[in-house]
């Protein structure tokens, strides 16, 4: 899986800015030479989960048509892709239950929020996975937030662009410093991998108490979703001898019709 590195900085409580800085391949037990996708659980075989791919593939290709139409200014044709993006968001299955669920609950309707959960799924099971995830191991806070960028993506190719950010913050009372990754990676199709590196972004970041260090990287999928978690490895730099351990980076998609809502970082 190649990682492009895009920008990290070393601060307490600000936002790195997603900004292309360059591409560095950081590949480790590949297995079958695919580019993977962070995908979803369950049966991906089944034919509901084929006709999901199927819908974010023809939602990619429209979306890269209009970008293309208003490059271009053929603003007529911009026009009419854009009315049809409008009527697939409308008629789209998991964007429709995935805002009957939240009415559902807000209207504190649990029975009919389980009946759409239930059925989201059935047809899509990536889309209860949220592409932002949060957790906190032993002082030390890991947030992530995922993004699709649709300049860099080219989906008749079968090429989907994701760029994802990640905030580790030390709320611990011990300075700590970070020494390997490790991602669990699980394309649309079921496949998984798992994936080794030292440090992040060709660091291995020293994080005081109360500080933050933030980067951002990318990964091509070759599905439009997916899902990611992993872990860090990290040690108390102050204890000597002292053993390293893993810290949790919680499950989040990569996904074309990502859900964003409630995600802070």
């Amino acid at each position: 899986m190649q990682s492009l590195s895009l920008s990290m900085s070393l601060r307490s409580g600000s936002a790195a800015n997603l900004l292309l800085l360059g591409s560095e391949a950081r590949v480790r037990r590949r297995s079958r030479g695919v580019i993977v996708a962070c995908a979803s659980e369950g049966d991906s075989g089944s034919s509901s989960t084929s006709s999901f791919l199927s819908r974010t593939q023809t939602y990619a290709l429209l979306k890269q048509q209009l970008q293309v139409a208003a490059k271009s200014e053929d603003y007529k044709e911009a026009a009419r892709i854009r009315d049809s993006l409008k009527l697939f968001e409308e008629e789209e299955p998991v964007l429709r239950l995935r805002r009957l669920l939240k009415e559902a609950i807000a209207e504190e309707r649990f029975q009919d929020a389980a009946s759409y959960r239930d059925e989201l799924k059935k047809i899509a099971p990536h889309s209860l996975l949220k592409c932002c995830s949060d957790a906190t191991t032993l002082g030390i806070r890991v947030q992530v937030r995922s993004v699709y960028i649709e300049g860099r993506s080219q989906p008749s190719k079968g090429l989907y662009f994701f760029a994802y950010r990640i905030r580790i913050t030390n709320n611990s009372d011990h300075p700590v410093q970070l020494l390997r990754r490790h991602w669990i990676i699980t394309d649309a199709n079921g496949k998984t991998e798992n994936v080794w590196g030292i440090g992040v972004v060709g660091e291995q970041p020293l994080i005081l108490p109360g500080n933050s260090f933030e980067y951002s990287s990318a990964c091509p999928l070759s599905t439009p979703n997916g899902r990611m978690e992993g872990d860090y490895e990290m040690i108390h730099v102050e204890r000597v001898g002292s053993r390293s351990f893993n810290v949790t980076i919680a499950p989040f998609s990569l996904s074309l019709l990502g859900d964003d809502e409630g995600c802070n970082i």
